[in-house]
């Protein structure tokens, strides 16, 4: 018996989500649960599962176009022995692909952990056998898997030969006669469609100047304690933590503005976006609850969260809720910057890069300093300029003299 299989409701209110990659064929005989394609959120990657083991007779959707929340997916010819189990609803299928219930639709799962079997059928006949990161990988450079020499076993494409690949060829881009062309998809389509619509709000931008002597030596104290539980302490976790206790109070630049434009909306906790720079393109994960949490819990979870951005293994829970965001471009060099406010989001802060710098001391003294530029870009409808400077400051105290940080840890 042939059925139609819906792209499930990921949540979040997405209605639709591009099609990265179909890992099986039509004409493929595949099994209960195993990965079928993987489908492009705004920010996450998911792999939708078979619910029921069959063969593909037919894709509705092909690569690259978008696929539709509730709409047929892919057409299955059920086993015998799962045809008699009537037909096939949406809510079954919810509960396998939810990027926050299921294993098999985790944004991109370990690149070894997952086999996935070649196909058998004539279509498939020159698809490359190769993991899904390995198949990401390729996509990012516009890379035909197929062309590629395998090392591995039946010719199993890994990530060394994608590299090696690289290294040979100059085929990163789709070429055209006038140079070449690269289409914008996954999270850089999803970014140019947000900072569009953020640039559509009023809003404005206030600096200073963070002095961090007393913070760096602070850190450079408690980098043993922290190294001893596995973790790598950086200055990032101090600025995330002192943010939460500015939000404390001031809990306005934690709110976000409803859709109505009439209200705002209070949330319960502190929830932290950090910007993380990927391959794939920029991703925000976000620290939940930053307010119940320690340094060395920021710390780690920190560092966990960066390290699935880059593999591309955010959940979509990990991607969303943050009422308030941090970019830390100045890793990356610069000083000085003017960061896109992420609405519902009311503001977010770009922290530049760390500088010894001289500067007058309280006797007039020149003194060699460690001075950092943080940038705010904020919602001019909702905070004014007054606003913004007295939560900075805030923030800023307790970054400047972190034993007044401390004696509010809990």
């Amino acid at each position: 018996m042939k059925q139609d299989f819906f792209l499930p409701d990921i949540g979040e209110g997405i209605v639709e989500c591009e099609l990265v990659e179909w890992l099986v064929a039509e004409g493929d005989r595949v099994e209960e649960d195993q990965a079928i394609c993987d489908v492009m959120t705004d920010k996450a990657l998911v792999q939708i599962p078979a619910v029921h083991g069959g063969i593909i007779s037919r894709l509705h959707v092909k690569k690259g176009e978008m696929a539709k929340v509730h709409a047929p997916l892919f057409e299955m010819e059920l086993a015998v022995e799962e045809s008699d189990a009537g037909p096939e609803h949406e809510s079954d299928i919810d509960s396998g692909s939810s990027s926050d219930s299921s294993s098999d639709s985790d944004v991109s799962s370990d690149a070894e952990s997952q086999p996935e079997l070649p196909s058998t059928s004539e279509s498939a006949g020159s698809r490359a056998v190769a993991s899904p990161a390995v198949r990401r990988l390729a996509r990012e450079y516009n890379i035909d898997l197929a062309e590629v020499p395998g090392s591995g076993d039946k010719g199993r494409v890994y990530k060394e030969d994608v590299e090696a690949w690289l290294q040979g060829s100059k085929h990163r881009h789709m070429h055209s006669d006038s140079g070449w062309r690269e289409p914008i998809t996954g999270v850089r389509a999803a970014m140019a469609r947000h900072m569009t619509a953020s640039l559509s709000i009023p809003r404005f931008t206030f600096c200073d100047e963070f002095c961090l002597n007393e913070l760096l030596a602070l850190k450079q104290q408690l980098a043993p304690e922290f190294e001893q539980q596995a973790v790598k302490l950086t200055l990032l976790p101090f600025f995330i933590k002192a943010l939460s206790l500015a939000l404390s109070d001031y809990p306005l630049l934690g709110a976000r503005l409803d859709k109505d434009g009439q209200s705002l909306v209070y949330e319960d906790g502190h929830h932290v976006g950090v910007a993380v720079d990927t391959p794939a393109g920029l991703l925000v994960p976000v620290l939940h609850h930053c307010e119940d949490k320690s340094l060395l819990t920021i710390a780690r979870e920190l560092s966990r969260l960066s390290d699935a951005a880059r593999h591309g293994r955010l959940t979509q829970a990990e991607l969303t809720g943050a009422t308030i965001s941090l970019s830390n471009i100045g890793m990356l060099g610069g000083t000085v910057s003017t960061p896109i406010v992420n609405p519902p989001q009311l503001a977010i802060a770009a922290m530049g890069r760390l500088q010894r710098l001289p500067r007058f001391d309280e006797q007039d003294r020149v003194a060699a300093t460690h001075i950092m530029t943080v940038c705010w870009s904020a919602d001019h409808r909702v905070i004014d300029g007054a606003t913004m400077a007295r939560f900075n400051r805030c923030w800023q105290e307790y970054l400047e003299h972190p034993g007044r940080m401390l004696a509010r840890l809990h």
